[in-house]
């Protein structure tokens, strides 16, 4: 009886995640990727960051998820603590959505919309429909593994043993929430340790009040993957982790202290005790929602005490490109090439933290990297727009010259940026796969490193202070770079072929110089534009 219940509980609930993974990924894919980009655009306005914070964790069915995604963002800088206070609380209320669906006895679709979605996903013709499709059989898993697991715990109502077990929970709230908040962090997904409490509660094995601490235990247990992710990570991210903790744990405290009054209010919202669970969840985030929305001001503070240190917040976008000040085209150009020397910055800060990817293991830094990357991108293409148009009002022959260099440098440096991202790129592979690099490899390539970052920085230098014997200096060292190049391949193939060096490393290394010399070239085309002025 017991490994009965035990294996098919089990499989019900492997069908419920299953289904939540399935529908989260069609609906992610059917959005593309503007979940991620409305965090990126997220305005100051707190109850935008809420509503967002609903949005997205609905789009990716998980809070988890969706918190761990903010922790990346504020480590990354382009999320502040406040936004990251605001999009947290959302996704704790975006969450519940799961819970409301499966709390209404609809089990008898799960087959149907199984085989719809199937038939959406398999013969779809376009993305879309196969997207829509993923999204539907996820729904259809979702309940049949619902259905599941409320069958395979009907036999426990036999047992006197467990209904004394549960009455525990209404006896001793504390113990409930306990056992809720230890379940969840186990399963990493309040989203599954809520439907089990909903299973319980169909069955009738629960009373619901011993289900209420259970579901506000689920609130608490759900910040472990948040406390995970900012492990190691910056301050910024490290508040919206403890954040995240301290809005969840202030708001069970609230309850448990008016749990009675509590209860009794939350068993009128529904007759069933399924709907009572799944709306005492909801109106649960609801309400300490607007209890931190007040006092959001104040609660910032106190992360910021518990957290101390200085919150960094990336600008996402242009800082200097002013539309209003194109009738100007000095002033324009001013502010075009300040953007273009920031942009050299964060392209020279993506060499160096991808080379840390791969001297040191440090996968952590890929995130960043990443945004970065992003974040580059956009200001190649910004400054070229913002260039185009100020090309349209009347210059002078020097003025346009300087304004075809400038499009030219952030065409260099976008592709600096896109080279730092393929040597993390090559880091990761190197840390995942294992690959044993020499002592005297890696300093062969910290080594040439040096020179390459050397370079690049006397170029950005020379174009910003329009210094032409430094721009001299860096085309001379750029001949050094490729000659180097070539030695450093002679040597790394010849230990190859005397086998002192394993060949799927040696690969690595080999497109880690390719790469790094490219970045010499780039460096060399900027300091060429300043000997051309």
């Amino acid at each position: 009886m017991f490994w009965n219940i035990f294996l098919t509980t089990l499989g019900g609930m492997g069908l419920f995640l299953f289904g939540i993974q399935i529908m989260a990924s069609g609906m992610q894919k059917a959005a593309g990727d503007r979940f991620r980009k409305i965090l990126e655009v997220l305005t100051n306005k707190p109850i935008l960051g809420v509503i967002t914070g609903i949005l997205i964790t609905i789009l990716v069915q998980s809070s988890s998820t969706s918190t761990v995604m903010v922790v990346g963002f504020a480590n990354a800088g382009l999320m502040n603590l406040s936004q990251a206070i605001s999009v947290i609380i959302g996704a704790n209320i975006g969450t519940t959505v799961t819970a409301q669906i499966v709390s209404f006895k609809i089990g008898v679709i799960a087959l149907p919309t199984i085989g719809i979605g199937s038939l959406l996903n398999f013969f779809g013709k376009r993305k879309f429909h196969r997207y829509l499709g993923q999204t539907v059989l996820g729904f259809g898993l979702l309940f049949l593994g619902m259905t599941t697991m409320s069958e395979g715990m009907s036999p426990l109502r036999e047992l006197e043993s467990f209904h004394g077990l549960l009455a525990q929970f209404s006896a001793y709230p504390v113990l409930g929430i306990l056992c809720g908040a230890l379940f969840t962090a186990l399963v990493q997904s309040s989203s599954a340790s809520t439907g089990v409490i909903i299973a319980l509660t169909m069955q009738d094995l629960i009373p619901f009040e011993s289900a209420v601490p259970l579901i506000l235990g689920t609130n608490i247990g759900t910040c472990v993957t948040a406390i995970l992710a900012s492990i190691g990570a910056n301050v910024a991210a490290r508040r919206a982790a403890v954040a995240h903790v301290l809005f969840n744990v202030i708001g069970v405290t609230l309850a448990l202290i008016f749990l009675r009054p509590f209860t009794e209010i939350m068993m009128e919202t529904a007759i069933s005790v399924p709907r009572q669970v799944a709306n005492t969840h909801t109106i649960f985030n609801i309400f300490n929602t607007i209890i931190f929305l007040v006092f959001l001001k104040y609660f910032s503070r106190l992360v910021c005490r518990i957290i101390p240190g200085k919150d960094e917040k990336m600008d996402f976008g242009p800082k200097y490109l002013d539309p209003r000040i194109l009738k100007t085209p000095p002033v324009a150009i001013g502010g075009a090439k300040k953007e273009l020397l920031r942009m050299a910055g964060i392209a020279r800060e993506m060499l160096d933290e991808s080379m840390q990817v791969f001297l040191t293991n440090d996968l952590k830094k890929i995130k960043h990297i990443e945004q970065m990357e992003d974040l580059v991108d956009g200001l190649e293409k910004e400054i070229n727009v913002y260039l185009a148009e100020l090309s349209q009002h009347s210059m002078s022959k020097e003025q346009s010259k300087m304004v075809a260099s400038l499009m030219s440098a952030a065409n260099d440096l976008e592709r600096i940026g896109d080279h730092a991202e393929n040597i993390m790129q090559l880091g990761e592979t190197k840390t995942e796969n294992r690959l044993p690099f020499s002592q005297t490899a890696l300093e062969e390539i910290t080594e040439f490193y040096g020179k390459v970052d050397a370079m690049l920085e006397k170029a950005v230098k020379s174009f910003e202070i329009d210094d032409r014997e430094l721009a001299s200096q860096v085309v001379l060292e750029d001949d050094y770079v490729d000659d180097q190049e070539k030695l450093l391949r002679k040597m790394h193939i010849d230990r190859i072929n005397t086998k002192k060096c394993y060949p799927a490393a040696g690969v690595i290394y080999l497109d880690l110089l390719s790469n790094l010399e490219r970045v010499g070239d780039h460096a060399n085309n900027i300091a060429d534009l300043v000997l051309t002025e």
